[in-house]
C-alpha cells in the first residue's frame, strides 16, 4: 500500500528518509540557532543525502550544537556597560561580554596560582576541608587512582559531617577515567550526578556535547578551578602504581570574593540542567558597587547553553585590539579559519604572538591535525614552541590587561561544542603573574621549525580537521 502510494508520486522509500533526514537538519538548525561551521554543514547535508540510514540516527545523536530549555540561559548585566571607565583594563573585552549577557566583572581577593601539581592539590584540599555548610565539585573527570580515591575520602568526610556535597560529573568524562566507583560516596550523602550519561540520559541529541567545565567551589565563598581534572597525572602523578610517569603540565589557582559567588550561580545552572530540575531563576541585579573596571574579573561560560559562542568572539575580538603581545598555552591547537586568521594578522602587523603547546599531546588525531595551522602561525611571525612533556594549561595573556584562563582548548570542539569556563582577570599585576607563569613554560620549550608537507599529507591533515573537530 505505502509503495503504490509513493509510487503514484514519483517517490521511494529510500527518498522519503533522505527528504525526511533533510528537513530534520533544517528544521533543528534554524530553530536551535546552530549556525554551523561551513564545511561541517555541507557534511551533514552531503552524509544526510547519500546514506540516511547511517546519518539520520548519527545526527540525532550528536548533531546538536545549541541546546534549549525555554530560552537559552542567560544573565542580565548588573549595570551599564557604560559603568565600566573607557581607559579600565578590559574595557573593551567587558562591553563585548556585556552585549552577549555574560555576567558583570566581579571583584576577588587571594588570587593564588599554583606554580605546579603539589601546590595545586595543596590548594584543592585546603577548599575541600574549608567548607562548612555547601561544598560543589564539577569535573570533565574523577580518576580511578590515588588522587581520585583521596578526593572521594574528602568528599564523604565532609558529607558525614553535615556539609551539603554535591559532584557533577561528565556523563562520558566519568568512563575516560576509569569509572571510579561511586557507590561509597552517594551512601556516604554526597549527591553525585552525570552530566548527560550516553547510556542512561533522557537528553536526546546531547551526546556530543560535553561539560569540561572545572570548578570547586566550598560555600559560596571559595573557589578553585582551571584546566585539572580530578585524576592523579593532571597533579603530581600516581607514584604508586606509574612511578616512572612525568606528571603534566597544567594551570589552576584559587581564590575568595564575589566572584565565587557568581561561579556558584553558575554551578547551580548546570545542577538544575543535569537533573532536569526546574530552571533555577536567574541572580537579581547585584547591588550598587565598585565599577566593573575596578572589580578585577569576569566568570566567561562558554558552550551550548549560551546563546552566542561567547569564548570564540571574545578572542577574536582580542586577538584584533592586541597592541604589543598575544602569549598563548594549551594542549591542542586547531582553530577554525577565523580565529587563525585574527592571530596571524596580529602577528604581521607587529603583535608579538607565542603560542605554547606540547611537542605531542594526549590527542593523537590533534597532533595530526595542527600541522597546517602551525605552518601558518610561523609564516605570519609568530613563534611556535614546543615542550617535551605533556602540557594541559589553558590560558591567554592579552598585553597587560587580560589574562584568560581555565578549562577551554583552542580547538573547534571545545571552542563550539563543549560546555566551557574560563575566567577573564583584568588587574595588571595578576595578568603579570599569569604571563609569568607562562613563560615560565615558554623556556623549556624549543622553537618549531616548519617542513613543508607533501600534497598526501596536507590532504590528511584536512581530512582528520573535518571529521574530528567539527561534526
Amino acid at each position: 500500500m505505502l509503495h503504490d502510494f509513493l509510487s503514484q508520486w514519483g517517490l521511494t522509500v529510500h527518498g522519503l528518509v533522505t527528504l525526511a533526514g533533510l528537513v530534520v537538519y533544517v528544521i533543528a538548525s534554524h530553530t536551535r540557532r546552530q549556525r554551523r561551521h561551513p564545511s561541517a554543514a555541507i557534511a551533514w547535508v552531503v552524509s544526510l543525502a547519500l546514506m540516511p540510514y547511517l546519518a539520520l540516527p548519527l545526527y540525532l545523536l550528536f548533531g546538536s550544537r545549541k541546546v534549549t530549555r525555554g530560552p537559552l540561559l542567560r544573565y542580565t548585566p548588573a549595570q551599564p556597560v557604560n559603568a565600566t571607565p573607557s581607559n579600565a583594563p578590559g574595557y573593551r573585552f567587558q562591553q563585548l561580554a556585556a552585549a552577549m549577557g555574560l555576567p558583570r566583572a566581579a571583584s576577588y581577593e587571594q588570587l593564588a596560582i599554583h606554580q605546579d601539581g603539589r601546590e595545586a592539590l595543596s590548594a584543592l584540599r585546603s577548599v575541600l576541608l574549608e567548607a562548612r555548610e555547601t561544598l560543589d565539585l564539577c569535573t570533565f573527570l574523577l580518576g580511578r587512582d590515588a588522587l581520585g580515591q583521596e578526593v572521594g575520602e574528602l568528599l564523604m568526610r565532609q558529607a558525614r559531617s553535615g556539609v551539603r556535597v554535591r559532584l557533577l560529573v561528565d556523563g562520558i568524562g566519568v568512563y575516560l577515567g576509569g569509572r571510579p566507583d561511586l557507590k561509597p560516596l552517594s551512601a556516604a550523602g554526597v549527591r553525585v550526578v552525570l552530566f548527560v550519561s550516553p547510556f542512561r540520559s533522557p537528553l536526546p541529541g546531547r551526546t556530543n556535547l560535553r561539560n569540561h567545565r572545572k570548578m570547586v567551589i566550598a560555600d559560596g565563598r571559595r573557589m578553585w578551578s582551571g584546566g585539572r581534572n580530578l585524576a592523579a597525572e593532571y597533579f603530581a602523578g600516581d607514584a604508586a602504581s606509574q612511578p616512572q610517569k612525568t606528571p603534566w603540565i597544567d594551570l589552576s589557582f584559587d581564590f575568595r570574593g564575589d566572584l565565587a559567588r557568581q561561579a556558584q550561580q553558575r554551578f547551580d545552572l548546570d545542577w538544575g540542567f543535569a537533573t532536569q530540575a526546574v530552571p533555577p531563576a536567574l541572580p537579581p541585579p547585584a547591588p550598587a558597587g565598585p565599577a566593573a573596571g575596578m572589580a578585577g574579573a569576569q566568570l566567561i561560560a562558554s558552550g551550548p547553553d549560551q546563546a552566542e559562542d561567547t569564548l570564540y568572539s571574545l578572542l577574536i575580538a582580542s586577538c584584533f585590539t592586541a597592541r604589543n603581545r598575544i602569549l598563548i598555552i594549551t594542549p591542542y591547537f586547531v582553530p577554525d579559519a577565523t580565529l587563525l586568521m585574527a592571530l596571524t594578522l596580529a602577528a604581521r602587523r607587529g603583535v608579538a604572538v607565542d603560542l605554547v603547546l606540547p611537542r605531542r599531546s594526549n590527542h593523537r588525531l590533534a597532533d595530526l591535525a595542527r600541522p597546517a595551522a602551525l605552518r601558518e602561525m610561523a609564516a605570519a611571525g609568530a613563534s611556535v614552541w614546543l615542550v617535551d612533556d605533556m602540557v594541559h594549561a589553558k590560558a591567554v595573556v592579552i598585553d597587560t590587561e587580560l589574562a584568560l584562563a581555565g578549562s577551554a582548548n583552542l580547538d573547534e570542539r571545545s571552542l563550539f561544542l563543549n560546555y566551557e569556563l574560563m575566567i577573564a582577570f583584568f588587574r595588571p599585576a595578576d595578568v603579570h603573574r599569569f604571563a609569568c607563569w607562562m613563560q615560565q613554560q615558554r623556556a623549556t620549550a624549543r622553537l618549531y621549525r616548519v617542513k613543508a608537507p607533501s600534497p598526501m599529507v596536507e590532504f590528511s591533515e584536512g581530512l582528520i580537521r573535518w571529521l574530528a573537530f567539527q561534526l
